[in-house]
């Protein structure tokens, strides 16, 4: 094993103090190969469970860490690194963290966030990138246009994706974190926007379905799928008239509130999803006779904490 230099921490818990009684690992060790042998898996979710089975085992290898200043030694395995790892990449994403709020400039800030209704979902299971890329696109847009005619100026924001919810179901949204101001035309001063509203929502609404559905539209027939057993099912090209008059009829949702504790706050939450995704090891509860069970929070009911219960198959499904 290679060494590493460690330090003392005084008045840190032990590690095995605040290690999860259950983590994701265990649930594809105990139930990934039922998984795969009942269902069609890509290549790139063959590779992500097999991170997830091996990381900080002795098939990775591992490390001495030693403390210079004591002497105590401690002995390690590797952690794969993979980006779904729910205990990996927590260094990358303090760094990411720490240098989104560097870039924070001396004004207040907004969170905005972009929803997609949930009748896109099939789609967006069964193409990923391209809707997805659409959501990116009509919301920046939206955000660009609302700072131009609003406001006067070029507005900057940082966007983090968020594809599912505390259940782990299809939930797409992007979170916006938005200076209140915009740089004016000539490049050499700022405008300041008002610090307790920046956009009405309702305004934002209308024109993000409209960036959206345009180009949907404009792309000619896509993919219209009743909701797919698998992330991999494709189905033969539709009409998309239908589900874009449904998608006209309804209300989109925009959220645009300023942070309470600060633009900072915000970063903290989207950090979360920017290097680990899905689930937390500390939410799970039971993995045992074929099920999972797991805590989340009901946002429907004022955050309370609750708790769900899935077969280990479909929780499987959901987490790929």
């Amino acid at each position: 094993m290679s060494r590493h230099a460690t330090y003392c921490a005084p008045g840190v818990g032990r590690a095995e103090d605040r290690t999860p009684r259950w983590e994701v690992a265990d649930i594809v060790r105990l139930y990934g190969d039922a998984y795969r042998a009942a269902h069609s898996v890509l290549l790139a979710y063959h590779k992500v469970m097999h991170d997830l089975v091996v990381c900080r085992t002795a098939q990775l290898g591992g490390h001495t860490e030693q403390c210079p200043s004591c002497g105590f030694e401690r002995y390690a395995y590797n952690s794969c690194r993979n980006r779904h790892c729910p205990t990996c990449q927590t260094w990358t994403k303090v760094q990411w963290v720490e240098d989104r709020k560097a870039e924070l400039l001396p004004v207040p800030y907004f969170h905005v966030v972009f929803t997609l209704p949930h009748a896109l979902n099939p789609l967006i299971l069964a193409n990923q990138r391209r809707p997805l890329r659409h959501l990116f696109s009509a919301a920046s847009q939206t955000l660009v246009q609302f700072g131009h005619h609003n406001l006067g100026g070029q507005i900057g924001c940082t966007m983090v994706l968020h594809t599912w919810d505390q259940t782990l179901g299809a939930h797409s949204h992007v979170h916006c974190v938005i200076a209140a101001g915009v740089l004016a035309a000539d490049g050499e001063h700022w405008i300041d926007a008002n610090p307790r509203f920046l956009f009405p929502v309702r305004a934002l609404s209308t024109v993000f379905r409209g960036k959206f559905l345009d180009a949907r539209a404009q792309g000619g027939p896509f993919k219209a799928l009743s909701c797919p057993e698998e992330p991999t099912d494709r189905a033969a090209t539709q009409d998309i008239t239908p589900l874009l008059d449904q998608l006209y009829a309804q209300e989109w949702v925009v959220y645009a509130k300023a942070p309470f504790a600060g633009p900072e706050q915000v970063l903290d939450y989207v950090g979360r999803y920017t290097h680990r995704v899905a689930i937390a090891n500390h939410r799970l509860l039971e993995v045992c006779d074929g099920r999972v069970r797991f805590a989340y929070r009901n946002r429907r009911q004022g955050n309370r904490v609750q708790t769900m219960t899935l077969t280990a198959d479909e929780c499987i499904r959901r987490f790929l």
